[in-house]
């Protein structure tokens, strides 16, 4: 019997989150072989607690994808499907987290204080930085879309942002 997902949200709460979702570009057959391989690694490196293991386990799952390398498009998409639900099946319930991002053990243990906090007249020391910080620590620019204006919404269930 093939693994069913979960519907974790109810109809009108799922049509509110896909307003408020970012619409994904369409990728081709080759990123998304690519995605489902880097995601697996992922997966492996959530389960498998010793290098070694990793490795030969990594080392398995690089021949299955070469295995299949130059298929047709019909078979592609065949293999790319049941991948995702191979993955699904053998995903981590608490996957290994970077310890400064979302969900991580150090995740806002220390967060900097706004500037207008620390220098409530606005008056700046000229070492000041001149730009803010997103809660995972990255630059906040509006040329990478990643912004710090206003509350983040950070995901506790899936551990993202």
């Amino acid at each position: 019997m093939p693994l069913v997902r979960p519907k974790v949200l109810n109809d009108v709460f799922q049509q509110a989150a896909d307003q408020a979702r970012q619409k994904l570009p369409a990728l081709t057959d080759n990123q998304q072989v690519a995605r489902l391989y880097r995601n697996g690694l992922k997966v492996l490196s959530s389960w498998a607690i010793d290098r070694d293991i990793f490795n030969d386990e990594a080392t398995k799952l690089r021949a299955k994808f070469d295995a299949e390398r130059g298929c047709n498009s019909g078979k592609a998409l065949r293999l790319l499907r049941e991948g995702e639900d191979e993955l699904f099946a053998y995903t981590h319930p608490d996957p290994y987290r970077n310890p400064i991002m979302p969900g991580g053990s150090k995740f806002m243990r220390n967060p900097p204080l706004p500037m207008d906090v620390c220098f409530p007249d606005g008056n700046y020391p000229k070492d000041a930085p001149k730009y803010e910080i997103n809660p995972d620590w990255s630059k906040a620019t509006p040329a990478n879309g990643r912004a710090a204006t206003g509350y983040v919404l950070v995901d506790f269930g899936k551990k993202n942002m």
